[in-house]
């Protein structure tokens, strides 16, 4: 059966084959391929730095020019070597034998290299531009709206919910501020990851490069070689490059998912509540069998794909990290998987800006509520008291208040007018009304 987005097996090519398509760039198999063929060429360039412009052009030319054809040769040479890396080498070899001076230096090619110094960077550089390209921008589009949603709604007064019960109000903009915030700084973090790489030969010692060019300085080479592909150089290794950073990494994205799931529950709650309506889209089916209905279906299949990266994103934070002794091959399969991971997520968030696009606050629902909640002024009724002196406060706002739901206004200022106050303080209190009990909720989300 040819591979459609129909018949594939995972969704993440099938069903949300548009959404991920930009991820195939770097991280499919023929990415990894092509990402090989940069590290090898450049490998060669720095080696041999006295090659003429033409020889240098054709090198470029396989990684510029690297396409289909080229991905299923490799392929097919991979049939007889049963080794990836090793057909990247002669698919190179390949290529160059029609240009005597590339070809008279055909054996610098992988100089000194185990498979692994050829893997780690082209993943670096394929989880690099991945971050640049794909992640960020996305992410930054998500911040974008958060900050918008905060200062549109930072005045909107609203009925906050602790343990699901009616609490202390805030504002409909402090809680996109409040996500806004963690999120920023999470991105942050995320922006400054350094990605290392390594380049030390078989076992990070550079045996075989001090055996047959002893002169040479090859941890400052391999230094510069490392940095000038843009990462930062890991020197300490064995056959292989650790992959703490990598686990660093992933776990950063990790609470950058989970700020996203608690966003995306959130809103779903706040759309139960009616607290936000949701924009009907023409032609669009909310339910099979109930034609009212717009379900809030982004946030749901966000809340979803977010748990499936993070559960990717935890297996190959905490397995990568490990290996026997100098090398096993555990993570060179893990490792195929980091788009996977990272693909569940760029679902996530294009499913969370198209749902941010979608709500509509329902301020007309959220002041009814307030209006209707007045057991909430119980708090700076009780913490006044405390401020002068009287005998418990709290508890004589609990006898009050507590589990009743129908407290009326007059009946606090009945309340109010017992107290031992000042007048000026009981006319201060009978100010206070649920839609203006918001402290420094407004003033928070607009500094945001």
């Amino acid at each position: 059966m040819k591979l459609s987005e129909l018949s594939a097996l995972s969704p993440l090519d099938g069903r949300y084959g548009e959404k991920t398509e930009l991820l195939r760039l770097f991280f499919s198999e023929s990415a990894l391929m092509r990402y090989r063929i940069l590290v090898e060429i450049r490998w060669l360039q720095c080696l041999r730095p006295d090659l003429s412009s033409e020889a240098v052009n054709t090198l470029e030319a396989l990684f510029d020019s690297f396409n289909q054809t080229d991905a299923e040769q490799i392929k097919n040479i991979e049939k007889k070597t049963n080794h990836d890396v090793k057909a990247i080498e002669y698919f190179i070899k390949e290529k160059i034998e029609n240009y005597p001076e590339l070809n008279k230096i055909r054996e610098w090619i992988h100089f000194g290299c185990t498979s692994e110094d050829i893997n780690n960077l082209a993943y670096g550089l394929m989880l690099k531009n991945t971050r640049e390209q794909v992640i960020l921008p996305l992410l930054e589009m998500l911040l974008k709206s958060l900050h918008h949603f905060a200062h549109l709604y930072a005045d909107i007064a609203m009925l906050s919910r602790t343990h699901g019960q009616k609490a202390t109000p805030t504002t409909v903009g402090k809680e996109f501020a409040n996500s806004y915030i963690r999120l920023s700084r999470q991105v942050e973090n995320f922006k400054i990851q350094k990605i290392y790489g390594k380049f030390n030969g078989a076992v990070g010692n550079f045996n075989a490069h001090y055996v047959v060019f002893p002169e040479k300085d090859w941890p400052e080479i391999s230094k510069k070689f490392v940095e000038k592909l843009g990462l930062t150089y890991q020197q300490y290794t064995t056959q292989i490059e650790p992959h703490d950073y990598l686990a660093e990494i992933f776990q950063n994205l990790m609470r950058i998912n989970n700020i996203l799931i608690d966003l995306s529950r959130d809103i779903w709650g706040y759309i139960s509540l009616e607290y936000f309506s949701q924009k009907a889209i023409p032609g669009e089916t909310g339910s099979s069998t109930m034609p009212h209905k717009v379900n809030p279906i982004d946030f749901e299949n966000a809340e979803g794909n977010l748990y499936l990266s993070n559960s990717l994103l935890s297996c190959l934070a905490e397995k990568l990290p490990v290996s026997r002794f100098q090398r096993d091959l555990v993570d060179s399969t893990l490792l195929r998987n980091i788009g996977v991971g990272i693909g569940y997520a760029i679902v996530a968030y294009q499913n969370i800006l198209k749902g941010l696009d979608k709500i509509e606050i329902n301020q007309s629902k959220i002041q009814e509520e307030l209006k209707q909640s007045w057991e909430i002024l119980a708090e700076p009724i009780q913490m006044t008291m405390r401020a002068y002196h009287i005998e418990n406060a709290y508890e004589k706002l609990k006898d009050l208040t507590r589990g009743k739901a129908n407290i009326t206004q007059k009946q606090l200022y009945q309340f109010i007018d017992s107290l031992a106050l000042p007048d000026e303080v009981k006319v201060k209190l009978k100010t206070l009304t649920p839609e203006n009990y918001i402290g420094y909720a407004k003033i928070l989300a607009e500094k945001c």
